[in-house]
């Protein structure tokens, strides 16, 4: 599934993107130190429910849920495309019944990723999947060196500005800026709460380089044949992009069973506390979540328009609509003019490309079920 010139819209304007989110950030850092601040709101759903109540926490704590869930589907159709790139004659054919080299290896990766879900103590995984910053770096290190030393070139042009492809285009660039929800956590666990403002503006500065240099650079490397995980366009025969595919493969195995695990363990709050002893409901309700994300993989296998979808639908409202919301509910009735405009603009800055976004990709989700 190529992306037509779905780069080109990426490259637009990433830094105002990124500087909206560290400015929503910062609204939702805010809006957990006001003064009427109830004891313990350490969480996003811990300010949910001080500016909304317990439907506030409900809606947030369900977002949030499905946003890591939904993660969790990308992992599975982001192992089978990578690893059916790597190996494009792998298949099975089994009386009459074929899978192709995508579902196989998706069905493999699930396969593999199971035992950790089962996992209770995943500290050891935890200090694995923190390689993913390092693995993210490694990833775009190697487009650079592909298009710069391996000597593939600059060479492909295309529409500087697509209007058509933009509204998925936000919606990526907020899946990439999809960190709030942990950054109330963070605050409270820091030994300087007061440097969070610079570590915030750190982290969105390097986000946003990493993403424009990955941008241009892909589309000037690749084009209109872009495909939705540019490792996909790496000549197969370099060692930079067998590299690039292999971080790219393991990467998702750290990572998957971390993101599950809160969405686990919400479930597992509503077996009967007779049966919390027993470890074979938690086990089946973990192996069910798993599998629910092969068949939903299998079912979607549009990578870069189901990050899209998340984007715009979840983390729109967990990035640029929810935090100003808060804060303004929060402080009701001590915020300036200032201070309520600008949270009313990026709410409805947030509302607009939710909206675009949203059925921008699912529109081209159902276009191409139907091709």
């Amino acid at each position: 599934m190529k992306l037509h010139s779905l780069d080109s819209a990426l490259m637009v304007n990433p830094f105002s993107m990124g500087l909206m989110c560290y400015v929503d950030a910062l609204v939702l850092h805010w809006a957990a130190l006001a003064p009427m601040r109830q004891p313990g709101l350490e969480t996003y759903p811990d300010i949910g429910q001080a500016a909304f109540g317990t439907t506030g926490r409900i809606a947030l704590s369900i977002i949030l849920y499905v946003e890591l869930y939904a993660c969790c589907v990308e992992y599975i159709i982001l192992e089978g495309d990578n690893l059916a790139s790597l190996f494009p004659n792998a298949h099975v054919s089994w009386g009459g019944f074929e899978l192709s080299p995508q579902r196989l290896f998706a069905l493999m990766a699930t396969l593999a990723v199971l035992p950790t879900v089962w996992l209770r103590d995943l500290s050891v995984l935890s200090y694995i999947s923190a390689g993913g910053v390092v693995a993210s770096i490694m990833v775009v290190l190697c487009l650079f060196w592909v298009g710069l030393v391996d000597k593939v070139g600059f060479h492909n042009k295309g529409t500087p500005l697509n209007m058509a492809t933009l509204p998925v285009a936000v919606g990526l660039y907020g899946y990439c800026y999809s960190g709030h929800a942990v950054f109330p956590n963070i605050y409270t666990s820091m030994a300087k709460p007061n440097q969070f403002p610079s570590v915030l503006l750190a982290c969105f500065a390097i986000c946003s380089l990493l993403y424009a240099g990955t941008a241009v650079m892909g589309y000037t490397m690749f084009g209109e044949a872009t495909e939705s995980q540019f490792t996909l366009n790496m000549p197969k025969d370099l060692i930079a992009s067998k590299i690039a595919v292999w971080t790219t493969v393991v990467n998702p195995f750290t990572k998957y069973a971390l993101t599950m695990s809160p969405v686990a363990m919400s479930l597992e709050e509503l077996i009967p506390s007779s049966h919390l002893k027993s470890h074979i409901y938690a086990i089946l309700i973990r192996t069910s979540l798993v599998i629910s994300t092969l068949i939903v993989g299998l079912s979607i296998p549009f990578f870069g328009l189901v990050m899209s979808l998340i984007g715009s639908l979840l983390t729109m409202l967990v990035t640029l609509i929810l935090p100003p919301a808060c804060y303004l509910s929060i402080l009701r009735g001590k915020v300036t003019r200032i201070q309520a405009t600008l949270c009313i603009i990026v709410i409805a800055v947030g509302v607009v490309s939710s909206v675009f976004g949203t059925y921008s990709a699912l529109s081209k989700i159902v276009e191409n079920l139907r091709s």
